[in-house]
Parts: structure tokens; sequence; C-alpha cells
């Protein structure tokens, strides 16, 4: 079996902690294949929207990974998970499921709370999951509030940098939200450490998005 990992943007840390989290979720021989292209992020960040060029570069990673023998890709990038949205009847046809790695998050966090509270480093990455969390709670049919928590001059800090950076925002936002949700699969390592301090339930990507691949995988008949 083999899966394709599309990063826009990678740490160590990130490609760790994904690849830990869709390794436990999948069987021990599953192969992972996985394909970065920064410029994307980038152009995404200087045009403050994902342009038709960085689109078309993130679909044709997608193309390599099915290529490749790919049996499901796992799109890790936040800020461009409306592109990956836009190609999942392509990846039906081809047999390919294109998997969002923050959709179940996001679902998961309408289903806790009706006050969401959204942390985010980047404009690019708030907004398009703001959009995500109101499709998805409109179809579970629950309203939701969204509070905005974006954390200026927190992308590329250290680890220790932005931990500090983000449970202050955390704990700016926390009396008036239900559950916080951290929109970067970055910032994931510091899930336990706000939901601790603060007493709320937080969410963060990296673990939803094993589990979606893992159920994509498994209605494929392959697990």
């Amino acid at each position: 079996m083999k899966i394709g990992l599309v990063y826009t943007s990678t740490t160590p840390e990130l490609i760790e902690l994904v690849e830990r989290e869709v390794k436990c979720q999948l069987p021990e021989e599953v192969t992972l294949m996985s394909y970065e292209d920064p410029t994307i992020l980038s152009e995404t960040r200087d045009h403050g929207y994902v342009t038709a060029n960085a689109a078309a570069r993130l679909i044709t990673m997608f193309l390599k990974a099915v290529q490749d023998g790919a049996d499901a890709v796992l799109n890790i990038c936040s800020s461009v998970g409306e592109a990956a949205d836009c190609v999942q009847d392509m990846g039906r046809y081809l047999g390919v499921p294109i998997v969002r790695v923050d959709e179940e998050m996001c679902r998961d966090a309408a289903r806790q709370g009706s006050r969401i509270g959204v942390l985010a480093t980047l404009p690019t990455t708030l907004e398009p999951t703001k959009n995500t969390i109101l499709r998805v709670a409109r179809e579970i049919g629950k309203p939701v509030t969204l509070t905005d928590g974006l954390i200026d001059g927190a992308f590329g800090l250290n680890q220790e940098q932005f931990r500090e950076l983000l449970l202050k925002k955390a704990g700016e936002i926390c009396q008036d939200v239900d559950v916080i949700l951290l929109c970067q699969g970055s910032m994931a390592y510091c899930e336990e450490l706000i939901a601790e301090t603060y007493g709320k339930p937080v969410v963060s990507s990296p673990r939803y998005g094993a589990a979606a691949l893992k159920e994509a995988l498994r209605m494929k008949g392959l697990i």
C-alpha cells in the first residue's frame, strides 16, 4: 500500500508528527511517498489567496502521487485545502481518494461546540479553515460562531517562541469559545498544553487526517 503525503511547507517536526500519526493508523507495510513545493505557500502568502498557478502546482503533485502508484493522497496544507476540495471528483474517477488533513478536524470541532476559536499564524490559513468549518457545520445542521485567533509574527519562529505566542493567544480567546481549533498541523505539539492550561477541548489536524485517510482506504477495501 502506498500513500502520497503532499506538503507545501515542512519542518522536521511536522514531517515526524504526520508520519507517526499515519503509521499508527495504517498497516506496517505501508509506504509513504512525500511531495513538497514550498513555492505554493509562498505564492499564496504573497497574493493573499491560492492563485491559479499555485493550485495547478498542487494538483500536479496529487497527480504525480497517482502516477507513482499511490492508493490515497493526504493533503497536509490547510491554506490550500479548498484547492484540494476542487479535485475530489477527479480522485473518485481515478480511484485514488484525495483526503484533506483538516476536514474531519473541523467537523469534530463543530460537533463539540457552537463557539469555535480558530488559531493560525497566517491569514491565508485562517480564512480557508473558517470556510471549511462553516461548510461542515452546515452539513451537520449546526450553527456555529467563530472567533479569530491570528498570531501575527509567529510563522517561522522556533518551537519555544511559537509555543509562548500560541499559548498567549489561546488565553485571550478561551473565555469566549467552547473549543479551540489549531489551523496548522505544525501547531499540533501544543494541543495538550493548551487544553491542560485552559481546560478547553483543543483539536489539531494530523491525527484527524490520519484517521480520515484510514477510513478512505477502508472504503476502498484495502484495510
